[in-house]
């Protein structure tokens, strides 16, 4: 026997069974994305402190160290680029990626190659050992530094070398030299600690972005709109087509007789007809055209149609709600009232959410606007909610 609530229905069970399976799908992706980035900056933050170099890991090198300098990172197979015309790079900095994004293995427009070997950070330099000579660039020396976020290609500009100079690496590789290189620029202008303490505090900011487990759902959640194929989104959009029709129909309106008979009824003037010798004595009127004088003299206004009402201008295509948020502009909503699911369809961790209200282009509302990852579930971002 199946399972009925108090109607003696069992959509309602239906509709539960299909809202928990796409939550908790949901919930355990966005789990696993979170857990992937948490595990990835508490590496980070190992790494930065313990980081040091080695001064037996530059035995084997063609490479004279000072001194006091160490061997901090060696990479085999590099290549040495060069760009002729470039504006001026932005001054090295300590700022920490925990993700690089996805860089595609190609050299970008104007990058010239022009050597390839091994890459060798050290706690004073860089150095490229090529086939063609050695490269240096010295950190105190560095006047610009920049990671091209679309390919693996790092650019620097230095005070003893007028042209733009840097390296291109295998992709696999590109995310730690680029760390590492920070670390060892930290460490040569004594700012190991800036760097550790910018790491804890992206650590404690991806913290509160855990998400939450959701509710699960009851059958007494169940809308009457889990009766139709297509849910909410087709009974909205059955609702826009029952208003824009009638709408678009008086707007066009039908012809007015009444005018087709005012031009029938004008006399025709043609150019044959003599003007007459004297005024003719005034033909006796009828009442029936006096009675049509005043339809001849002031023409019948053009019939408009209503204009529609303020708040079904201000939707812009959003379901009807009393909250009065729409998809036309306005403010951000950060903090969207409770009963926003009774109106919207909310994705499964909607309110784990600590972004701005959007819409992905599934049609769910989300609480992730603002975020790079906002909607990733749902097909990206298709546009922000407003008040």
């Amino acid at each position: 026997m199946a399972r009925t609530d108090s109607t003696g229905s069992t959509w309602r069970y239906r509709w539960v069974h299909r809202q928990n399976e796409r939550r908790h799908r949901t919930y355990r992706s966005a789990e696993a994305d979170w857990r992937r980035r948490d595990d990835e900056l508490r590496r980070l933050r190992a790494l930065a402190a313990d980081f040091q170099g080695s001064a037996a890991a530059g035995g084997g090198l063609p490479l004279e160290l000072s001194p006091d300098e160490v061997v901090c990172w060696v990479w085999p197979a590099v290549q040495l680029v060069e760009v002729r015309h470039t504006g001026v790079l932005p001054a090295p900095d300590l700022a920490v990626r925990a993700e690089v994004a996805s860089l595609r293995p190609r050299r970008p427009d104007g990058v010239r190659v022009a050597d390839a070997g091994m890459a060798v950070v050290t706690s004073r330099r860089l150095v490229l050992l090529g086939g063609r000579g050695r490269r240096d660039w010295a950190y105190g020396k560095m006047t610009g530094l920049a990671h091209d976020p679309a390919a693996p290609v790092t650019l620097i500009q230095t005070l003893d070398r007028r042209r733009t100079s840097g390296v291109l690496l295998p992709v696999e590789a590109a995310a730690d030299f680029r760390f590492k290189l920070t670390l060892a620029f930290a460490d040569a202008i004594e700012q190991r600690d800036a760097v550790l303490t910018q790491l804890d505090e992206l650590t404690a900011e991806h913290a509160e972005l855990k998400p939450i487990r959701p509710a699960v759902a009851t059958p007494a959640q169940a809308r009457l709109s889990g009766l139709v194929p297509g849910g909410r989104r087709t009974v909205a959009v059955a609702a826009a087509i029952a208003v824009l029709v009638p709408a678009a129909l008086i707007e066009s309106g039908p012809s007015d007789p009444g005018a087709e008979v005012a031009i029938a009824a004008t006399p025709v003037t043609t150019a044959n007809a003599a003007p007459p010798a004297r005024p003719a004595a005034p033909a006796p009127v009828k009442a029936e055209t006096v009675a049509s004088a005043p339809a001849l003299a002031s023409p019948r206004p053009k019939r408009t149609s209503p204009s529609p009402t303020p708040r079904r201008e201000r939707l812009c295509g959003a379901p009807q709600n009393p909250m009065g948020y729409d998809f036309c502009g306005g403010n951000r909503i950060r903090k969207p009232a409770a009963e926003i699911c009774d109106h919207f369809d909310c994705a499964q961790e909607f309110w784990a959410g600590r972004g701005y209200l959007v819409q992905c282009r599934d049609g769910v509302v989300s609480l992730t606007g603002g975020y790079r990852n906002a909607c990733a579930e749902h097909r990206g971002v298709r546009r922000t909610v407003w008040t």
